[in-house]
């Protein structure tokens, strides 16, 4: 089924919980450059340079938190935790929580390839949404963003997120073998859904769950980790 285009943003600006003055900014942060080629609006009306300015936001914005948080932390561990916190999947993650991806604005070709559910468009259209939400409502405006949505339980996220990087490390450390394996692949291919064993010197030990193998390869590791605490 086609995804309907719609302009109407109010519910996602219910969810982040800002209105914005400038409803322009909010809709060009959700253009992806197939819809704006496509209408021929090229390319100063798609989501790429808010892109840009809303990486940055982000990067001061979790560097400062890091830094006023963990005053004793060292500079090489909180550039990894950064990492973690700004990393594709994690970004991927946020935006599908307050469900972004619903109104984005794709070309047809697009639209019928899944890209309303691949990762990096996901993520980079995260970006561009802060980018807007600094230019129309300030530094301080995009910060609140990023703090209650991103930097709550901000240590689960980090560990779910950066769950392979650790089991990975765990598992060499032992100086044992980490691989992954689909086990279940449902769904047409706009929509899939992947079921994925994580398997230390071949054997299964933990499963996980995800609309792609890198988010269900995640989900297999962090279930592995959290049920070595247990």
């Amino acid at each position: 089924m086609d995804h309907i285009v719609s302009y109407d943003f109010t519910a996602l600006e219910e969810t982040i919980g800002y209105h914005f003055s400038d409803a322009a900014l909010l809709r060009t942060a959700l253009t992806h450059r197939s819809f704006a080629n496509e209408i021929k609006a090229g390319d100063a009306e798609n989501n790429e340079r808010l892109e840009f300015l809303g990486d940055a936001v982000l990067e001061v914005s979790v560097s400062e938190f890091l830094y006023r948080k963990y005053p004793e932390m060292r500079e090489g561990d909180m550039t990894k935790l950064r990492a973690a916190l700004v990393c594709e999947s994690t970004l991927a993650g946020l935006a599908r929580d307050i469900h972004l991806n619903d109104f984005l604005l794709l070309g047809r070709g697009e639209e019928l390839s899944g890209s309303r559910e691949r990762d990096s468009l996901i993520s980079d259209c995260l970006e561009a949404l802060i980018g807007a939400l600094y230019l129309d409502g300030g530094q301080e405006e995009a910060a609140r963003f990023i703090r209650s949505n991103l930097l709550e339980d901000m240590e689960h996220k980090a560990l779910f997120f950066d769950a392979k990087t650790q089991l990975q490390m765990l598992v060499q450390k032992d100086g044992r073998e980490l691989s992954y394996r689909v086990i279940k692949e449902e769904g047409p291919g706009h929509d899939k859904h992947f079921t994925v064993e994580a398997l230390i010197d071949g054997h299964a030990v933990s499963e996980g769950a995800g609309s792609s193998k890198k988010q269900a390869e995640q989900q297999a590791a962090a279930n592995y980790l959290n049920n070595r605490k247990e």
